[in-house]
């Protein structure tokens, strides 16, 4: 390995290995031979593995801030470009959402180079999270942004105190450009100033998009309340009647009731199953009556046995197989079927108008888009507008949310920092610790607002009680967390942009 970067100027405190790999303990050094310096860019057209494109170009931005831009293009075929980061003693934050969340990150254990694209890190614990984006703070005040053409993969080495930024497309979810060859690329902008508040207020303005606009006050000043921990899928009209009547009797406000998973006879269907709902319009009449507005839970999969797999079949709205001539079939927590391909315009206007026809035939408020990970994708898939990033699927699910913003939860984000809805943490277990418990609270909300997204929902409040996940269960079928992780967990709450319950508070006693 050759330390490069930190005989260009000053050396950012970060930087110091680049390196070639080729799946194998990393080799091949630039030919100094073929460098040459014209000002503040330092240029090479050959390693000793053949030719490439290398620069380092110094870029004085401001007064306070000096940035480096990296480069390291392969002009022939070689499966991997790989630069190793040395972290030292710095804090380091941002990243992604992950299942056991530390503020600062925790550098734990050798991690080989994984692709960094969303995933559902509550079926896969070890993966990067549904909420991410490329970039990282310290708190020496030196950030890095990796360049979104990128087929980017993370990993990192706690004996060496290194992170490891690659390259890669073979054997990755990462596909190249339409047209162009398969030589990876690895580019990427290290930012050095004076402080970490300047820094990162400099990083945000280049980089992440604003919000449009702000979500209805309402849902900052009262909680949510959500039918999913308390009923999960047994939820029926009387049970949420009864819910809401509750709500109403114990003196509590509410923003919006989320009536969650299993409304619907069939997964991909988008109005009441009778049995479970016998008079669907009347219950919102009901609700609207009352004072309560009413979100629905939604979602990017039909079933196989829904009654919309075949119209939207037919109609091409699915991702698809790579050869684009059937819909590929995804496994999901609840089921089997297709995914939509929300690159295709005509998906999302066909998805958007059963959305809206809800919206306008029971008056309902918003929705809480559920989903939205490339890990829901199939590992080799098509769709209408290529990806050569997976992670451009879940931008384009969150989409999806901007016509209903005022109460609408997302549960995924990647450069959808515009989008102006509430982003939802991923499922909380009732338990203590930092592994998707009470104690990863706090370091997943500022992880995420370090990332952009200012508008934080922190899950429901106790978690949700799943089965063998849940911390003093009172009996085998109440079902409720530990007394005093719940008033923990509340107090929490209090100090976060919204509140969200589900188990209510007089479901333990009246105090």
């Amino acid at each position: 390995m050759t330390c490069l970067i930190g005989t260009v100027n000053n050396c950012p405190p970060l930087c110091c290995v680049s390196s070639l790999s080729k799946r194998c303990p990393r080799s091949g050094t630039l030919d100094l031979d073929s460098c040459t310096k014209d000002g503040n860019i330092l240029s090479c057209t050959r390693s000793d593995s053949g030719k490439l494109n290398f620069f380092i170009e110094t870029v004085q931005e401001k007064d306070t801030v000096m940035c480096y831009r990296i480069r390291w293009e392969e002009l022939q075929s070689v499966l991997s470009v790989e630069h190793v980061m040395a972290y030292n003693d710095s804090h380091w934050y941002g990243g992604a959402e992950t299942a056991t969340q530390y503020w600062p990150i925790r550098i734990q254990g050798e991690e080989e180079p994984r692709p960094f694209i969303t995933s559902d890190v509550y079926s896969n614990r070890n993966a990067f999270g549904g909420i991410l984006e490329r970039y990282w703070l310290s708190s020496n005040a030196t950030a890095i942004k990796i360049n979104d053409s990128v087929p980017f993969h993370l990993g990192w080495s706690q004996k060496n105190r290194t992170l490891r930024f690659e390259a890669r497309y073979q054997g990755s979810p990462f596909r190249p450009p339409t047209g162009q060859q398969d030589f990876p690329e690895l580019s990427y902008r290290v930012c050095v100033g004076l402080d970490v508040t300047s820094i990162h207020k400099y990083m945000v303005r280049q980089y992440f998009q604003k919000p449009i606009k702000v979500p209805s006050p309402e849902v900052f000043k009262k909680p949510v309340w959500s039918t999913w921990a308390l009923h999960k899928t047994a939820v029926t009209q009387e049970k949420l009647l009864s819910f809401a009547s509750d709500i109403t009797k114990h003196g509590f406000t509410c923003s919006h009731l989320e009536l969650d998973d299993r409304y619907t006879t069939d997964y991909g269907e988008f109005d009441f199953d009778p049995q479970k709902f016998p008079n669907a319009s009347g219950m919102f009449e009901k609700l609207r009556k009352d004072g309560f507005q009413v979100t629905l839970w939604t979602h990017p999969f039909i079933n196989y046995d829904s009654i919309n797999f075949g119209v939207a079949m037919e109609k091409g709205l699915f991702v698809r197989e790579p050869s684009g001539e059937l819909p590929a079939l995804v496994r999901w927590w609840n089921g089997i079927g297709g995914i939509l391909d929300f690159t295709n315009p005509e998906a999302r206007k066909w998805f958007l108008s059963h959305l809206r026809m809800l919206k306008s035939r029971y008056n309902v408020t918003s929705f809480k888009f559920d989903a939205g990970e490339t890990s829901y994708l199939p590992r080799q898939f098509s769709t209408l507008v290529p990806l050569s990033d997976p992670s451009i699927f879940t931008r384009r699910y969150t989409e999806m949310a901007i016509p209903f913003n005022s109460h609408a939860e997302l549960r995924v984000g990647y450069q959808s920092q515009n989008v102006s809805c509430f982003f939802r943490i991923i499922d909380r277990d009732s338990v203590w610790g930092y592994e998707l418990g009470l104690k990863s609270i706090i370091p997943t909300v500022l992880t995420i607002s370090i990332l952009g997204y200012q508008f934080v929902l922190p899950d429901m409040i106790g978690g949700n009680a799943y089965s063998n996940r849940t911390a003093g269960i009172i009996n085998e079928t109440s079902g409720l967390p530990d007394r005093e992780l719940y008033i923990r967990w509340l107090e929490l709450s209090a100090f976060m942009p919204a509140m969200q319950f589900s188990i209510p508070p007089w479901a333990y006693d009246n105090e």
